[in-house]
This record gives C-alpha cells, sequence and structure tokens, in this order.
C-alpha cells in the first residue's frame, strides 16, 4: 500500500491503509483475486466504499495484472484495534438532518461518505475536503467542473453537508437558474435587497452549472457581486461547470477572473474500477444485493455514472437474485446502443452551437474569429468522426466549404486532443449531450 501514500491525505494513510495487509493473492480466470485485511469494520467499509479504485489501481501497477480488491476484517489484538480507532476517521458520516439541507438547498445523501474516489475525482475530492475543513481559507473559490453525471454536485454538495451539519456557518446551494430566477422576482417586486441579503449573508455559496448565467447581463452583474461580498467577509464560494471557466462564451472577463482566481479542477470520466466501486456503493444504498461479478459485468457495459444508476434500477424491477445472467439479459433489454436513433447532423450543430454560444448560421458562415473558427472545426470533426459523413457532405453541410478545409480541421482537433487535455474534456462533453439528443 505504501505506493497510495502520495495520492492521499497522511490522515487517511495512516488511518486505512497504513495498518491494511494483504492477506492472500489467487488467480481467477484473467485477473487476481487480493484479500486484504482491516483492522475495523469501518475500516473495512471506508476502503470498499471510498477507496476501492485506487487500492485496484495500485495492486494492478504492482502485478502488472488486472486486480480485484477483497477487504477481509483481520484478527488482531484489542490494544492495535482501541489505537486505531482513537485515530478516527478523517470524515465520518455526518447526521443529517432533512429539514435543514432542505432550506439550505441540499439534497440528502450527498456526503463524503458515500462519495466513491478513484484516479480520475482524486484531485477535486481532496480539494473539496480542504475546503470542508477550512471553508474561506483552502481554494477560494472552488472550481470544479467536468461532464454530465461526473459526480460535481455531489462533491459540491458534501461541501456543504460537512460545513452545515458541523456547525460551520450558513450554506446555501443553488443553480445558476435559480440564482437568476431569484433576481428576476427581486427585480419584479421590488424586493432586491431581500434577494441580495439571501445570497450575501452565505458563509458558504455553493452554485450549481454556473455556465449558464453567461450572456445575461443582469445576472452577471448582481453575481460578480454577491461573489465579492461573499468572498469579503471571509466566505466560501463553490461552483460547479460543465467546462473551465476559459471556455464558457459570452462569460464576462472579470467574472472569468474570478473564478480563476482560486482552484480549477475537473472530473474526468471514471474507469473501470472506480465505475465498479460506484455501483456498489449504490446498490448498497438501495439495499440492493449485488455481487461482485455482476457489478463487474455492468461495469464493463456502462459508461455514464447515471447510466450506471439507471441500469441499477432495472435489475432492482426484476425482484429476483442478482446475477450474471439476470445482467446480461436486464442490459439487452435495456436496448444499449443498437436501439438508440441515428443523430441527424442538424442535431449535432445545434449541440455544439448551444455548447460554445454561438448560433448554427455562424458557424455555416464565413466569419473567421477564433470564437467561431474553433467551434467550427470541432463540428467538422464530430459530423466525420461521429456520424461518418463523407467529407464532401461535411463540407456541404457547413456553409459549402472545400473537403480540403474539412481534413485540415478533422486533422487539427485529433492533434489537440492528443496535445490538449482540455481539448479532450471537450470533445467528451459533446458527445455526452449528443447521446442525450439521440
Amino acid at each position: 500500500m505504501a505506493g497510495l501514500k502520495l495520492s492521499v491525505s497522511e490522515a487517511v494513510y495512516k488511518t486505512f491503509l497504513k495498518t491494511a495487509s494483504l492477506l492472500e493473492i489467487r488467480e481467477v480466470e484473467d485477473r487476481l483475486v487480493c484479500e486484504i485485511g482491516c483492522g475495523s469494520v469501518y475500516g473495512k467499509t471506508t476502503l470498499e466504499q471510498r477507496y476501492w479504485g485506487q487500492v485496484a489501481e495500485e495492486l494492478g501497477r504492482v502485478t502488472g495484472k488486472k486486480c480485484e480488491p477483497v477487504f477481509k476484517i483481520k484478527q488482531q489484538s484489542n490494544k492495535v484495534t482501541e489505537k486505531q480507532s482513537d485515530m478516527g476517521p478523517l470524515f465520518e458520516e455526518v447526521k443529517q438532518d432533512p429539514e435543514r439541507g432542505r432550506a439550505a438547498g441540499l439534497r440528502d445523501g450527498y456526503t463524503f461518505a458515500n462519495y466513491a474516489v478513484g484516479g480520475s475525482n482524486q484531485m477535486a475530492f481532496a480539494a473539496a475536503q480542504a475546503v470542508a475543513r477550512k471553508p474561506g481559507e483552502s481554494y477560494n473559490p472552488l472550481f470544479i467542473y467536468g461532464g454530465v453525471g461526473v459526480g460535481k454536485t455531489h462533491l459540491m454538495q458534501a461541501i456543504g453537508r460537512d460545513v452545515l451539519e458541523k456547525g460551520g456557518g450558513k450554506v446555501l446551494c443553488c443553480t445558476s437558474e435559480q440564482f437568476t430566477n431569484d433576481l428576476v422576482e427581486g427585480i419584479k417586486n421590488r424586493t432586491t435587497e431581500k434577494v441580495r441579503s439571501k445570497y450575501r449573508q452565505a458563509k458558504v455559496l455553493l452554485v450549481d452549472d454556473v455556465q449558464f448565467i453567461a450572456g445575461k447581463a443582469t445576472a452577471q452583474e448582481e453575481f460578480f457581486h454577491t461573489f465579492n461580498a461573499v468572498q469579503g467577509v471571509g466566505g466560501q464560494v463553490v461552483m460547479t461547470s460543465d467546462r473551465p471557466p476559459a471556455e464558457i462564451a459570452k462569460l464576462e472577463a472579470r467574472l472569468r477572473s474570478r473564478f480563476g482566481a482560486g482552484l480549477i479542477v475537473d472530473i474526468g470520466q471514471p474507469d473501470f474500477e472506480l465505475r465498479t466501486a460506484i455501483l456498489l456503493i449504490k446498490a448498497r444504498q438501495r439495499n440492493i444485493d449485488l455481487p461482485m461479478e455482476a457489478a463487474q459485468m455492468v461495469a464493463e457495459q456502462v459508461e455514464g455514472v447515471r447510466e450506471l444508476e439507471g441500469a441499477l434500477v432495472r435489475l432492482q424491477t426484476k425482484n429476483t437474485e442478482i446475477n450474471a445472467a439476470l445482467v446480461r439479459e436486464t442490459l439487452k433489454l435495456g436496448g444499449g446502443n443498437g436501439s438508440r436513433r441515428t443523430l441527424t447532423a442538424a442535431e449535432v450543430m445545434s449541440v455544439v452551437g448551444n455548447y460554445f454560444g454561438v448560433g448554427v448560421q455562424q458557424l455555416k458562415g464565413e466569419r473567421r474569429t477564433k470564437s467561431i473558427v474553433w467551434p467550427r472545426q470541432i463540428l467538422m470533426f464530430l459530423l466525420r468522426k461521429d456520424l461518418k459523413l463523407p467529407q464532401e457532405e461535411v463540407g456541404r453541410l457547413i456553409g459549402g466549404r472545400d473537403h480540403s478545409t474539412v481534413i485540415h480541421a478533422t486533422e487539427k482537433v485529433e492533434a489537440a486532443m492528443k496535445l490538449d487535455r482540455q481539448t479532450e474534456v471537450v470533445i467528451h462533453n459533446l458527445r455526452q449531450k449528443m447521446l442525450i439528443a439521440g
């Protein structure tokens, strides 16, 4: 476990990983099943729920094979067990007050304790922990971005829940749409000062999908002053978005500057191990007996977190024991990609235009400003690679352009994806939105 020391906090390492030991390794088909002894029930649960993916990754790195960690309670002397108990966990499962949570805009169950951690979200999780421990001091603001269903909202709300239940001050969680609607109602009813007071008195202000205030002049003006007011008295601001501030079209420069003044961290799509861990956590929350083999089968076939939950719900509705055969049957009945309607070129244009805040006619037009040329090139790339349209057809759709222009655009996007992580994230986000549109 020593290799994990660099990727988790010191407290987590000392409390859970340093005291764990490898009990047995056995080969099962194409993988190694690694039994790991834990000193307590709490330690076993914590490693299963929050660090399964990281442990599997480290074991795979060491052995060079695909590994499946299995955590068990190992027999130890009372003295050792008591010592571990005295150390205590870094984050205990907080007792949730539903009424207080709802008043703050928080959802039940969105806590650190049931958030699965892997390589794709490890940095974001560590930053969120730091913010929850010392709101207003560590990473202020904290800006978390990523594709659909990767856990941005869960992580943001976990910060609010932890601060709220530990008496750290007023917490307020909202979407940018709620913020805008409150502002509009305030102007309409002449209660603007009441709206301002609601948001500016928050010790921790959590704003989901902040990208939607872009292009709304009044909302951006008010959010700018709210942001400054909360920070000015030592409050914490946490925001989520589907893209980094630099890529939010029509966002005022002063807001882009404020958003970038703290920590900007992304959450990628979960890998196989993390998807498996997420499934096991969701199953436990729903009191579903989900065997490891079944969880892995689902994780191999389904990538999106929300799709994972959907698969789990379908399995639960069968009202029978979940096994490999049931998973195969259910995934097949679920439809898969084969039953999806084919996406049209017009729908792809609409997705790209909405994502970048550019009109479809502008994408087809002759303007060559950077804010239009790059989305246009990405559109050509998606039409070629995802819809498999011929170069000539893509050129015709995008304003009658020559096929050489399409080739250049496609190659440029492909090169950018290899060199720049941000471009890869943009393409992934667009593909997720295309799946929803289809």
